[in-house]
């Protein structure tokens, strides 16, 4: 036997085996009528949402075991990482193994493994070999190398100087970083070649958009990685539903840069739960007029179009199947508060709300007072009537994975942060690095961002064959939720200087929290969109 890779391949396994069978439990748990009740699987969240992140460690410790056969240090950082995802799962299921519908004898198989490549003594050796790999390579092609060289060259030069100018006093996105990133292609990754962009329809459009995203949110999550989702989101919309004459139109100003995007789904009453949209779109002569209040509406002051989801049908029992989705042009507003008024007498009004971290983009909430959409707006127009909900996901399930992306690269800047930092400062005589904790802890960084980042390619490539939306959330989940213990440990290795806002840890620190929070809540993610897929899966194989 291999041992090594052999062993991880084992440790995997049984890994699979233990979420197949929670699956599978929490299937004849939440089944009624031959379909997964939601009220059900409701009355089991703690067993569905650690479920969640268990099946997303596995997929990850799947995509490392393939990464582990490229090099020798590339395969200590998976080893470590399926170790650590063994024991993970094992303190899900200590005290809850009749939820589980297993104990950790089922992990016995892994033991071995988990006690090599989790002992302190292997993780100190990887830790000493952060100074000359850093977090491993990434293995990309020449082409996607190429890419990423040049967002990560902009990102140095353009992006990272503004960086924490913004995040203190909480400024604009600097209009030489909208212009730059235009000119280098970075709002039309998405756009159809047809349309002037730069997408063939192919495996590159979803890899060049994780690789692009990831530099760019290294050099700034705010002001960097975060500028190119809402167009992508947008584009995928447009793509999925709209029609030729309406992808003339938007696509190639988006390409450009001509028109800056901004998404409004959330509402004061409704986050993640979008079935239940109280802004309304009424029809009227020419088109339609929009009524009601949305909010978290990321960079909608400086954005020039909007993507707005609303309700066209009153009848609330439909649900979703009652939304639609349109596209609302408005002029470009700097600062944190903008008022239009149209001469027909609607009135668009919208504040910035401040936060803890991700200054720069604003997140604003926005009242419509019958404003006023062209019918042309009308995403699909007639045939795009109750498609709403259908055409944003065609465009968030993207935006998860462009999300994982963002919090890989800032994971990347923060733990290049923590080991510079930890090389330099010197306590008690010694460097920080010198210190075995600290070596311990940076290699758990190391493995868990390439983990991220590895994933991340894995679900680019199933995306572009028409897959991976389960992947996608999973990836989304486990990444940034990683990025916070990430993000927190390289503040720690700062010591007090991590507090300080000279340092830019600080700001990876508080810029990391809202990432389980956007592109759907992690709690909402895990539950409704994860666990729920598991046990439907679990139910048709029974």
């Amino acid at each position: 036997m291999n041992q090594p890779k052999d062993q991880a391949l084992v440790a995997v396994a049984a890994c699979a085996a233990v979420v197949e069978t929670a699956s599978h439990k929490l299937s004849s748990l939440s089944a009624s009528d031959g379909k997964i009740s939601v009220n059900k699987l409701d009355a089991h969240q703690v067993l569905a949402y650690d479920l969640a992140h268990a099946a997303a460690g596995v997929y990850a410790s799947q995509v490392m075991c393939e990464y582990a056969t490229t090099g020798d240090f590339e395969a200590k950082l998976a080893f470590a990482f399926i170790a650590d995802s063994v024991a993970e799962l094992a303190t899900k299921l200590v005290g809850r193994s009749t939820e589980w519908g297993s104990d950790v004898i089922a992990l016995e198989s892994a033991a071995e493994f988990v006690a090599r490549y989790r002992s302190t003594e292997f993780l100190e050796t990887l830790g000493d070999d952060l100074v000359k790999y850093g977090t491993g390579p990434n293995h990309l092609d020449d082409d996607f190398d190429l890419v990423a060289q040049t967002f990560r060259r902009f990102a140095e030069e353009v992006v990272r100087p503004h960086a924490e100018h913004v995040h203190r006093t909480n400024a604009d996105v600097p209009e030489e970083i909208i212009s730059g990133l235009a000119e280098i292609g970075g709002f039309g990754l998405s756009v159809p070649e047809e349309y002037d962009g730069f997408a063939t329809g192919g495996e590159s459009d979803y890899m060049g958009m994780v690789v692009s995203t990831e530099e760019l949110s290294r050099g700034s999550l705010g002001i960097g990685g975060s500028l190119i989702t809402r167009p992508e989101i947008m584009t995928r919309a447009l793509v999925a539903g709209g029609t030729e004459a309406q992808k003339a139109k938007w696509l190639p100003r988006i390409a450009s840069g001509e028109l800056m995007a901004g998404i409004m789904a959330t509402e004061p009453d409704f986050g993640s739960d979008v079935a239940g949209v109280k802004v309304t779109a009424t029809p009227t002569d020419g088109g339609y007029l929009i009524n009601g209040v949305k909010t978290w509406c990321t960079f909608a002051g400086r954005a020039t179009i909007l993507l707005v989801l609303a309700r066209t049908n009153p009848d609330y029992s439909v649900g979703h199947r009652g939304l639609s989705v349109f596209l609302v042009e408005k002029p470009q507003s700097d600062g944190h508060h903008f008022k239009f008024c149209q001469p027909t007498g609607g009135k668009l009004e919208g504040r910035a709300i401040d936060t803890l971290g991700y200054r720069g983009m604003h997140s604003y909430e926005v009242a419509f007072d019958n404003f006023f959409v062209p019918a042309e707006n009308l995403i699909g127009e007639e045939a795009g009537l109750g498609r709403g909900f259908y055409l944003q996901m065609a465009g968030f399930e993207n935006g998860r994975l462009q999300t994982a992306a963002r919090a890989v690269g800032l994971m990347q800047a923060a733990f290049e942060a923590g080991l510079e930092y930890a090389q330099d400062r010197k306590v008690f005589g010694k460097p920080v690095f010198d210190y075995q904790l600290s070596k311990v802890k940076l290699a758990r960084m190391a493995y868990l961002i390439q983990a991220g980042r590895q994933s991340s390619y894995a679900v680019a490539k199933l995306m572009a064959q028409g897959q991976g939306t389960l992947e996608a959330s999973m990836v989304k989940a486990y990444v940034c939720r990683a990025a916070e213990w990430v993000s927190r440990e390289a503040m720690q290795l700062h010591g007090g200087m991590g507090y300080a806002e000279e340092f830019s840890v600080s700001r990876y620190f508080v810029d990391a929290r809202v990432l389980s929070i956007f592109e759907g809540a992690d709690e909402t993610l895990c539950l409704r969109v994860i666990a729920r897929r598991l046990a439907e899966n679990a139910l048709s194989e029974s």
